[in-house]
C-alpha cells in the first residue's frame, strides 16, 4: 500500500480517526458513539477500517500514556495546545509506539500533511518537532546514531528557544459530559457539516473539508 498517496484508505483512515479524536477532546463523548457518527456522516469512503478502529480506540484509551510521552518535549501544557495540534500529536505518538510496522517517517509525514489541512498556521511545524524527537525515544532502532533529545524541563536555565514556540494555540477546556447524555444522538436528522452541536464543522472552512472518496 502507498501510504503516502492523498487518496489512499490509509489516509483517508488517519483522517477520519483524527476527526474522532478531536472530537473526543472537545465535548469528551463516548469512541463508539464517535466511531458511529463519522460511519453515519462519511457512509462511502473506502477506509482502511482496521487502522481507523485501532487509531481512534487506541489514542483514546492510551491518551493519558500518550500525554505523557508529549509532555516532556513540548512548550507548553497540553491543555494548551490547540485541540487539532493534540489531536495530531496523540494519533502520530499512538502510531509511534504501537505500531511498528509503520515506518516513523511515514508516520510524521502523514501527520505533517493533515496539520497543514486542519491545523493552525504553521501548526504543522510545532507537530513535527515534537514527533520527530519521540522518533528517537520510541524507535531507537530505525534512528540509530540520532541523538537522544533532552526534555525541554530538564534544561539547566529553563525551557530553551523553540522555533515552533510562535505557532499560534488556543485554550480549549474539555467539556464533562453528563451520564445521561446520548452523544451521537445530537446529530440525528441535521446536517453533520452545519450543525451546533458538532466542533469540528466549528474549525475553520479548511478544517471542515471532507476526507475524498474514490
Amino acid at each position: 500500500m502507498n501510504f503516502t498517496n492523498p487518496k489512499s484508505a490509509r489516509r483517508k483512515s488517519r483522517e477520519l480517526a483524527l476527526q474522532g479524536v478531536f472530537e473526543w477532546l472537545v465535548s469528551g463523548s463516548d469512541a463508539g458513539a464517535i466511531e458511529a457518527f463519522l460511519h453515519e456522516r462519511y457512509p462511502t469512503i473506502k477506509l482502511d477500517t482496521e487502522h481507523f478502529q485501532s487509531v481512534l480506540h487506541g489514542c483514546i484509551r492510551e491518551a493519558a500514556q500518550l500525554d505523557a510521552d508529549i509532555q516532556p518535549y513540548l512548550d507548553r501544557p497540553t491543555r494548551e495546545l490547540s485541540p487539532v495540534e493534540h489531536a495530531l500529536l496523540l494519533l502520530g505518538t499512538y502510531e509511534l509506539r504501537f505500531m511498528l510496522e509503520v515506518p516513523y517517517k511515514v508516520i510524521i509525514n502523514e501527520a505533517v500533511d493533515l496539520a497543514k489541512v486542519y491545523g493552525g498556521t504553521d501548526g504543522f511545524k510545532y507537530v513535527n518537532g515534537v514527533l520527530d524527537r519521540l522518533a528517537v525515544i520510541l524507535r531507537p532502532d530505525e534512528t540509530t546514531g540520532r541523538l537522544v533529545p533532552q526534555p525541554y524541563q530538564h534544561q539547566p536555565g529553563g525551557m530553551p528557544a523553540n522555533p515552533a514556540a510562535k505557532v499560534p494555540v488556543s485554550f480549549k477546556a474539555r467539556t464533562p459530559v453528563r451520564s445521561d447524555a446520548k452523544p451521537a444522538a445530537r446529530h440525528a436528522g441535521t446536517d453533520a457539516s452545519s450543525s451546533p452541536g458538532d466542533p469540528w464543522a466549528q474549525r475553520k472552512p479548511s478544517a471542515r473539508r471532507k476526507p475524498q472518496g474514490d
